[in-house]
């Protein structure tokens, strides 16, 4: 571990600390991303991926975003990413998660029903320290019953879903600023890039 991320793991304190205990016991949290707040399990683990929809109400149909934070730890759920697919994302000025063909070492549940994955390398400080010390990625979907509004600040969350959680992060529940969604692409292995959302 660097001296950067023993700072930041201290910053964070109990409350990292407490949410990673969760994920490894197959939890569920309620956390800030670097877009809107969400829910977020091990995306390894099935039986969280499971409460992670019934919290939701969605249909099972409907995959499910996934959180790493590094290229590496791309490389390792994700069956050869096409280059360019990572340099997209390094240029995106905003959050960009990616639709792969094919996922691995996945939770059933977290890629679609034809093996694809959608994936993004996260950046923001309290996501990549859970990351970092889970060493896993984690399941990242918005904290409302499917199809009603993502909460872009922690006020606009319901009480009913804090309450269906194991564990309701600390870390910028008092921060007003809002961010939207990503922008989501899909890039297929022969390097054809499609818009999905912008």
């Amino acid at each position: 571990m660097t001296r950067q991320q023993k700072g930041m793991k201290s910053e964070f304190g109990d409350d990292l600390a407490a949410a990673l205990k969760v994920l490894r016991a197959g939890g569920v949290i309620l956390y800030p991303t670097d877009t809107v707040w969400g829910l977020g399990c091990d995306a390894t683990n099935s039986q969280a991926v499971r409460r992670i929809y019934e919290i939701k109400q969605r249909a099972e149909n409907k995959s499910l975003i996934i959180l790493v934070n590094s290229p590496a730890m791309l490389e390792r759920y994700v069956y050869y990413p096409p280059e360019v697919a990572l340099e997209l994302a390094e240029l995106s000025e905003k959050p960009l998660t990616v639709v792969y063909d094919r996922g691995r070492s996945l939770a059933e549940g977290v890629a679609s029903a034809d093996g694809s994955v959608a994936v993004r390398v996260c950046s923001e400080p309290f996501c990549d320290a859970l990351i970092d010390a889970l060493r896993k990625p984690l399941v990242s979907t918005s904290a409302n019953i499917s199809g009603s509004s993502a909460p872009a600040i922690f006020d606009e969350i319901s009480e009913e879903m804090k309450a269906a959680v194991d564990y309701v992060c600390l870390w910028r529940q008092d921060d007003r600023s809002r961010a939207r969604p990503s922008s989501v692409i899909k890039v297929s292995g022969n390097g054809v890039v499609k818009i999905i959302r912008e």
